[in-house]
C-alpha cells in the first residue's frame, strides 16, 4: 500500500471514529433525562439514609401524581406547537365545582366526578375554539382562561375552601369518602393518586403513540403548514388536543381535592409552569414535533424527587423555588444546544 493509500485508509478510519463517537452522543443526550434522575437517586441516597426508605418513595410518587397527570395532557398541547398555562386553574376549578357539587348540593360521588372531569374537557375544548377560530395565540387564550377559571372558582366557593371548617360543622357538609380514597387512599401500599397518573400516563402514550390524533399532534408541532397542505384538519388536532388536557386537569382536580380533603380556587398555584417543566425536562421540543409521554414522567419525576430531596436536606422554600427555576432554564438552554449540535 502506498502511502496515498495509507492516508486514505487513517482518513476512513478517522469518518468512522466521529460516526460512532456521534452515534454515541446522541444516545447519551437522549438517554440524559433518566440518567439525570438516576444520578439524582443515587446521590440523595448517600447523603440522606431516610430517601432510600420504601415510604419515602411512595411518598414521592403521591406527591409527584397530580403534577404527572396534568404534565400528560401539557406533552400533547406543546408536540403541537402549542402551551397551556390554564391547566393548573382549570385543574382548580374542576376540583372545587365538584366538591361544592358533592358537598353543599347533595350530588352523588359518580355525579361529582363526572362534574369535575366534564368541566375540565369544556374548559379544554373552549380554550382550543378560542386559539383556532379566534386566531389568538396560544400564550395569550390560555392566560386569559387561567384567569376567567380562577375567578369563576373564587365566586362559586366564595373565596373559602370547600368545605369550609365553619360550614363542616354547622351545615354537616362533606366531601365522600370515595373522593378522599382516591386522593389519599392506597393499593398493596402503592398510592392510589399514582395509580390514577399510571392510567393517565398510558391512556396519553397510547393517543399520542398509537391513535390519528397523536401523529396529526406531531405533524401540526413539526410543520403547520405541511400538515393543512398533506390534507390534516389542524383547527380540529389542536381543538382535540387542548380537550384532552382539559380532561387531564380534571381528573387532576379530583384527586387534588381527595388528596387535600378540601378544595378552593387557588389550589395548584403554580403548578403549570411545573408541568411545562416535566415536558421540557423529559426531552420534548418546546416548540413542538417530537415529544413523548415516558420522557415527561421522568421529567416529573426529576422535579419531584428533587423536591423531596431539598426538603429533607432542610433547603428552604425561597431556595427550592430559585433552584427549580433555574434547573428550568438550564434544561432548556441545554435542549437548544442539543438540537443545533446533533438536530433533533
Amino acid at each position: 500500500m502506498g502511502q496515498r493509500g495509507v492516508q486514505v485508509a487513517v482518513g476512513e478510519a478517522r469518518e468512522e471514529a466521529l460516526a460512532v463517537a456521534q452515534v454515541v452522543a446522541r444516545l447519551a443526550l437522549r438517554g440524559g433525562p433518566i440518567i439525570a434522575l438516576l444520578l439524582l437517586v443515587l446521590y440523595l441516597s448517600a447523603v440522606s439514609p431516610y430517601f432510600r426508605t420504601t415510604s419515602n418513595f411512595m411518598n414521592i410518587l403521591a406527591q409527584t401524581a397530580v403534577t404527572a397527570i396534568l404534565a400528560v395532557g401539557q406533552t400533547l398541547v406543546i408536540v403541537s406547537a402549542g402551551i397551556d398555562l390554564s391547566v393548573a386553574a382549570m385543574m382548580a376549578l374542576a376540583g372545587s365545582l365538584a366538591a361544592v357539587a358533592m358537598a353543599y348540593w347533595g350530588w352523588n360521588v359518580w355525579a361529582g366526578l363526572l362534574l369535575g372531569v366534564a368541566v375540565g374537557i369544556a374548559l379544554g375544548f373552549f380554550n382550543g375554539v378560542v386559539i383556532t377560530k379566534g386566531r389568538i395565540p396560544d400564550f395569550i387564550a390560555t392566560l386569559g382562561m387561567y384567569t376567567t377559571a380562577r375567578g369563576v372558582g373564587l365566586l362559586i366557593t366564595q373565596g373559602l375552601p370547600v368545605p369550609s371548617h365553619l360550614t363542616a360543622i354547622q351545615l354537616k357538609a362533606y366531601l365522600p369518602a370515595e373522593l378522599i380514597w382516591l386522593g389519599s387512599g392506597a393499593i398493596m401500599g402503592v398510592p392510589v393518586p399514582a395509580l390514577v397518573a399510571l392510567v393517565a400516563v398510558i391512556g396519553g402514550w397510547f393517543v399520542l403513540q398509537h391513535t390519528r390524533l397523536g401523529r396529526c399532534a406531531l405533524a401540526v408541532g413539526g410543520n403547520r403548514e405541511a400538515a393543512r397542505v398533506s390534507g390534516i384538519n389542524v383547527d380540529r388536532t389542536k381543538i382535540s388536543v387542548y380537550a384532552f388536557s382539559g380532561l387531564m386537569a380534571g381528573v387532576g382536580g379530583l384527586v387534588l381535592t381527595g388528596r387535600l380533603n378540601s378544595a378552593n380556587a387557588l389550589m395548584g398555584e403554580g403548578m403549570e409552569l411545573q408541568t411545562i417543566g416535566a415536558v421540557v425536562l423529559g426531552g420534548t421540543n418546546l416548540f413542538g414535533g417530537e415529544g413523548t409521554v415516558v420522557g415527561t414522567v421522568i421529567g416529573a419525576l426529576i422535579m419531584g424527587v428533587l423536591s423531596n430531596g431539598l426538603n429533607l436536606l432542610n433547603v428552604s422554600a425561597f431556595w427550592q423555588r430559585v433552584i427549580n427555576g433555574l434547573v428550568i432554564i438550564i434544561v432548556v438552554v441545554f435542549d437548544q444546544w442539543r438540537r443545533r449540535r446533533f438536530g433533533s
